[in-house]
């Protein structure tokens, strides 16, 4: 049987390592885009290490994959420095304006006003991008931003062809933009969605990160253009202030770290739920030797533990600066061998047979990149603007588009969100709080091999890193993790998603035998888009690989 303990230091695992390979000598890199990566490399051959990597491919993102992330949006940033272990993540997740009020997303009848919270400048969050690109050059980084963010500043400004999925995002963003003019400006040519072989420029944002480049935080959150952002806002109906961007910063937050076997799992804290629930998920699970289960067996006791984890996982935990969480019993083994004594060997548990909760609000369109540099170095970032094209608002003269992260907060307790799913109170916007987040950057620590992983996927993140470090545990390189069928529980509603080829005709028969609903997705609508990099230290092979989930996607190893 596996053995998972919560750990107050997070150095052991690299102690056990000391026999091993101390530095690959060559990169990895795997992003949502090919054109990310590449910029990354271009870090690395100007003298940059793994963190000015994770800046030029955050700030090419920003300008490629607008649909999913960027300079409007945030972003957790789970980092590894080689030259003393020191592990953190750091936080940039939007936060509440000061001057929230939930009765802005209440219509007239009392109900939710769905538009205010996913549209326009009251869904939009203060941004913590910008924010965490300068955090992670200054205190990290060895090269100027000026040459980290050289690559995505010549993209913006000399624009590139979109691929596939920024152009598909358009058409159902398209008539809320139209109410924007500088969306229309930016996105819209000629007032429709473009089409294939259009080029795509955003000169406001070159010069905007030139300016960051130059004058650091000051140039976003500061002066003349964060005047620019509030007046936009404010004339839109939004309630963004200058104290608000003048006070934001970013957090550095002790990451969850937790053993799974011989395994060393480093991932993300609150405000993401995701850490938490992986440590409860993986601890139910080391009471189970899984690769002894047949594969119907195996489904069924991944399936129970998922349900548990998602049970609890938003009853307790909100933004830590605001919420006390009981984060070492959550993560407690006694606990786990709790809620492992009630999943029954041979049938589903009903999900109304657990008690009852309110889940968090989700962030569908997200982008994550993994990072080991030829030193060691890891980064595993997971950044997003929530839903595609997170506002759909841009003010004018910024080139980029706000996210709409105010959906997920709990606007109104007991409501749904975008993604059907409700809030409780510890998730309500307080002035300058967090919303909570599936977001879950992963290390994955063995005696010789280390994986660093992540992705996109809304409610379904935490599942995919689980089955992403169950197969890399159980030995599977990168190529094959991201290839992998996927299939997920979140204990309401009450059933199996999966990926079309997930199951087998048989495999569903026993299932449905054992008392689940399936629901197994006809078409190929992709669950995640997973990036994970890997480095065996014993022989020095390194793999990248990008989810064929997402055509625009890049591993590579250089």
């Amino acid at each position: 049987m596996k053995r998972i303990v919560l750990v107050a230091s997070v150095l052991v695992a690299w102690a056990q390592c000391a026999v091993a390979a101390e530095t690959p000598g060559h990169a990895a890199i795997s992003s949502a885009h090919v054109l990310a990566t590449q910029a990354g490399f271009d870090a690395l051959a100007a003298g940059g290490n793994a963190f000015d990597a994770a800046v030029a491919v955050a700030a090419m993102l920003s300008v490629v994959e607008p649909q999913s992330s960027g300079i409007g949006g945030g972003g957790f940033f789970l980092v590894r420095r080689a030259s003393d272990g020191k592990e953190v993540m750091i936080d940039a997740r939007e936060t509440a304006p000061a001057a929230v009020d939930p009765k802005d997303y209440l219509d007239a009848s009392g109900q939710p006003d769905r538009d205010h919270a996913l549209n326009g400048p009251l869904s939009a969050a203060i941004p913590g991008e910008p924010a965490a690109l300068v955090w992670i050059a200054t205190k990290y980084g060895r090269i100027p931003l000026a040459k980290s963010l050289a690559p995505a500043i010549r993209v913006a400004r000399e624009g590139f062809k979109p691929d596939g999925r920024f152009l598909r995002g358009l058409p159902r963003a398209a008539e809320i933009m139209k109410r924007y003019p500088a969306s229309v400006a930016l996105y819209l040519p000629d007032g429709k969605p473009p089409q294939e072989g259009w080029t795509f420029r955003t000169p406001d944002l070159a010069r905007l990160l030139e300016s960051i480049a130059a004058e650091k935080d000051a140039a976003f959150y500061k002066g003349a253009f964060a005047k620019r952002l509030v007046d936009g806002v404010r004339a839109a109906g939004g309630r963004w202030t200058l104290e608000d961007l003048a006070s934001y910063t970013v957090k550095e937050r002790a990451p969850i770290a937790f053993e799974y076997g011989d395994w060393h799992i480093v991932t993300a804290p609150p405000p993401s739920s995701g850490g938490i629930a992986l440590a409860e998920m993986l601890n139910m699970l080391s009471g189970y030797d899984l690769p002894k289960l047949d594969r119907v067996h195996r489904i069924h006791t991944i399936v129970e533990t998922m349900r548990r984890a998602y049970r609890d996982r938003a009853e307790y935990l909100g933004d830590p600066d605001f919420v006390k969480m009981p984060v070492a019993e959550l993560t407690s083994p006694l606990y786990a061998a709790g809620l492992r004594a009630s999943i029954h060997p041979d049938k589903a548990t009903p999900s109304d047979m657990l008690p009852g909760y309110m889940p968090p609000p989700e962030s569908m369109h997200t982008s994550h990149f993994s990072i080991i540099d030829k030193d060691g170095n890891l980064v595993s970032a997971t950044q997003t603007v929530n839903t595609t094209f997170g506002s759909k608002f841009v003010v004018p003269g910024t080139g980029f588009v706000l996210n709409n992260e105010m959906d997920d907060f709990a606007l109104v307790a007991g409501k749904p969100n975008a993604y059907g799913l409700l809030g409780n109170d510890n998730n309500a916007p307080k002035p300058g709080s967090r919303p909570l987040s599936s977001m879950t950057p992963s290390f994955v620590v063995g005696k010789d091999r280390i994986g660093v992983l992540g992705t996109p996927g809304g409610s379904y993140i935490i599942t995919i890193v689980l089955e992403g470090i169950l197969s890399f545990v159980d030995g599977d390189l990168p190529e094959a993790i991201v290839a992998h069928p996927r299939y997920h529980h979140q204990y309401l509603p009450d059933q199996i998603s999966a990926e079309k080829g997930a199951f087998s005709a048989d495999e569903q028969t026993a299932l449905e035998a054992m008392g689940y609903t399936l629901n197994v997705a006809a078409s190929t609508w992709p669950f995640g888009f997973m990036n994970v990099v890997s480095w065996n230290r014993k022989t020095g092979e390194m793999h990248a690989a990008a989810d064929p989930r997402g055509i625009s996607g890049s591993g590579v190893v250089k």
